[in-house]
């Protein structure tokens, strides 16, 4: 996947205690430029995408979103996506894709904006900045 030219890296990260549970998302550009929420009933899998989903509507201009989720970056690596919208939001196994409510408008923004590129980060490596979101984020989860 070809990052957009001049793209600014955001780091995305989710997590849940319990699963499902009380869980948090989280997006930085840095240390000083991030935010983070949270949702009293969740799973992982939607804290990852609700990360993305943030970040891409908070941040205007190329980005290049970095996740440790491979729920999230190879559903536009491997092109999942357009497979879901050929077959009307269902998935290979003609289910209705799960999560779909933030899937589609993060998708719609994805395709709107044409500069938005994904990327993985293996988690909990000693990234920096993977590890800065991943604090975020749990932290979110004792405040959903």
């Amino acid at each position: 996947m070809p990052v957009p030219v001049g793209a600014r890296e955001v780091y995305t990260d989710g997590a849940c205690a319990g699963n499902p549970g009380p869980g948090g998302w989280a997006w930085a550009l840095d240390t000083s430029v991030y935010s983070s929420g949270g949702d009293p009933a969740t799973t992982n899998q939607r804290m990852e995408v609700r990360a993305a989903l943030e970040a891409v509507r908070a941040l205007d201009g190329p980005l290049l979103v970095v996740s440790d989720s491979t729920y999230v970056v190879n559903c536009f690596r491997d092109h999942w996506w357009l497979g879901w919208l050929e077959r009307g939001w269902t998935n290979s196994s003609r289910q209705p894709v799960a999560n779909r409510d933030l899937w589609e408008p993060l998708i719609e923004l994805f395709q709107e904006r044409g500069d938005i590129a994904f990327a993985w980060v293996k988690g909990h490596s000693g990234h920096p900045m993977n590890d800065f979101v991943d604090r975020l984020a749990v932290q979110a989860t004792t405040r959903a």
